[in-house]
């Protein structure tokens, strides 16, 4: 009997440690089709008040950047590198350096270059790191799939 009590209560807390995971950003996707071989995909950050993710440019020792890797695919290819608006630049005195980064919203875009006219379906994943004025939480990695359609 203690050994089933024992076992839910571990089974309740794991729960509760679950639930207390942070995560102050919301990914969206979406897609346009340019022409029969081009499209854009976009990744859309929501961002909590008080919170921010990092540029796709920052300076090695700073924060981690917001970067994209695109899944290997027959069906598409990214062209160049992801853009991003205009950030916010402002140093930071905890990593000593000025850095980039959004507040409230953030689209990022990528070009594909699509290898056939037929619809098709981009993955990858991301990686961010988010901070307020007191904390920066650890990186996060998230999958993605975008469908684009003809």
């Amino acid at each position: 009997m203690k050994k089933v009590l024992l076992a839910a209560v571990a089974l309740v807390l794991s729960f509760g440690a679950k639930a207390q995971i942070e995560s102050h950003v919301k990914w969206s996707y979406a897609a346009k089709r340019l022409s029969p071989t081009e499209a854009v995909v976009f990744l859309k950050a929501t961002i909590d008040d008080g919170w921010h993710v990092y540029g796709l440019n920052v300076p090695d020792g700073g924060p981690i950047k917001t970067s994209f890797t695109f899944a290997k695919s027959k069906d598409y290819s990214p062209v160049g590198v992801p853009t991003q608006p205009t950030p916010i630049k402002k140093y930071e005195s905890t990593f000593k350096m000025d850095v980039t980064y959004f507040e409230k919203s953030v689209i990022f875009q990528q070009k594909i270059k699509l290898k056939s006219a037929g619809a098709t379906t981009v993955k990858g994943q991301l990686e961010y790191m988010t901070c307020n004025d007191h904390k920066c939480l650890p990186p996060e990695d998230i999958d993605f799939t975008i469908p684009v359609g003809k």
